[in-house]
């Protein structure tokens, strides 16, 4: 008998084969997803709901309008040295360092530390709109440690310091310190008056009085920028810390505005400061402690000064060797002076012309005249 004939084999199209292996793969997918997950699938995550907050407090917006009033006075100094490459036919200008400074008037003229630009070949200064523009140097007091540099901006960017006053400041009084700490521009710290009548040490090995001591943050980079009370007006000027480590350690000293203020004004009208003098010469520190000196003894008194016609007398030496010496000075209006040191940054409280009621030990006897500074 023959066998019955074969059936016809049917395949199935080649599309049709995907479309089945790409469900097959979707159907094993949703159940090993819905294994995994607990058995079915949760709803989709959503962000969670903003709580709404209210109005912010009085001194959170103080210390906002502060920053955004008195940030735009805020520069940012680069110190560069200038350097000829190995053929001598270009100069190239390497970094030095970084630091701080503010607006001073709307003609350009800038303020910092005298030791944030020191001995720079050239200074850079950048405002808060991040323009830059090359800094020509107007003048420095070492000995205080300001400088005063300018720059050609038109007046329409530059936003002048509010200014304030510094003899009259309390401890507590909160105060706030913008600049450039590490590089990080724009950089608000906030803190009180720690102390007042402070003395620091200047790059020039002379003391400056009546610095101001903070805990507001300052770090470096910090040095030349504003400390500003809550008017935002400024009341001193960064310029050291107290640190081991050479981080913020929450003691920090600023110049007081008083004093920049003064040395400033001088700098830009004649690029120097002129120092009001007694018209004595005095001997050296060293000699007069070995000597057990209670005071500045003077050496010699300059002739037509305001001291010579006061009658101050100076030290001299006999023809047989005897040494006689000359008035020793305690005091300059009551204010006690132990050393030269003083004794200059005394004086220097006043102007050309004024006169001082001088302290002096003449032997055994205590005098006191008045000189007239030059």
């Amino acid at each position: 008998m023959d066998a019955p004939p074969l059936s016809p084999q049917r395949t199935q199209p080649s599309g049709l084969r995907f479309l089945t292996v790409v469900f097959v793969l979707v159907v094993a997918g949703v159940m090993l997803y819905r294994q995994f997950s607990g058995g079915c699938a949760g709803p989709v995550a959503q962000p969670r709901a903003v709580t709404p907050r209210g109005d912010l407090a009085a001194e959170e917006k103080t210390t906002i309008e502060i920053f955004q009033n008195a940030s735009p006075s805020v520069v940012y100094i680069t110190s560069v040295a200038l350097r000829s490459d190995w053929l001598g036919l270009n100069v190239l200008e390497i970094p030095q360092g970084t630091g701080s400074g503010f607006v001073w008037d709307d003609a350009g003229h800038i303020v910092t530390n005298f030791h944030v630009i020191g001995d720079a070949g050239a200074v850079n200064v950048k405002l808060s709109d991040h323009s830059t523009w090359k800094a020509q140097f107007v003048g420095a007091e070492p000995d205080k440690d300001v400088a005063v540099l300018r720059i050609s901006a038109p007046a329409a960017r530059l936003r002048p310091v509010l200014l304030g006053t510094s003899h009259d400041l309390p401890v507590a009084q909160k105060v706030f310190a913008i600049g450039n700490p590490f590089g990080l521009d724009q950089t608000l710290t906030t803190g009180i008056v720690s102390a007042l009548g402070r003395t620091i040490r200047a790059v020039t090995g002379r003391t400056i009085d009546d610095v101001i001591q903070t805990d507001a943050a300052i770090n470096p980079g910090n040095s030349g920028g504003p400390l500003l009370d809550s008017a935002g007006r400024l009341i001193g000027v960064n310029t050291a810390i107290y640190s081991p480590s050479g981080s913020s350690a929450g003691i920090g000293f600023a110049i007081p505005v008083d004093t920049v203020n003064r040395v400033v004004s001088q700098l830009i009208a004649t690029g120097t400061v002129v120092r009001p003098r007694l018209g004595i010469y005095a001997v050296a520190d060293n000699v007069a402690r070995r000597l057990n000196i209670p005071g500045v003894l003077v050496r010699a008194v300059e002739e037509g000064s305001g001291a010579a016609a006061a009658g101050l007398r100076g030290t001299k030496q006999r023809p047989d060797g005897t040494v006689i010496l000359g008035d020793i000075i305690q005091a300059i209006n009551g204010t006690k002076v132990n050393n030269l040191d003083e004794l200059l940054n005394a004086i220097e409280k006043y102007k050309v012309g004024d006169t001082v009621e001088v302290t002096v030990l003449r032997g055994d006897e205590t005098h006191k005249v008045r000189v007239t500074l030059q």
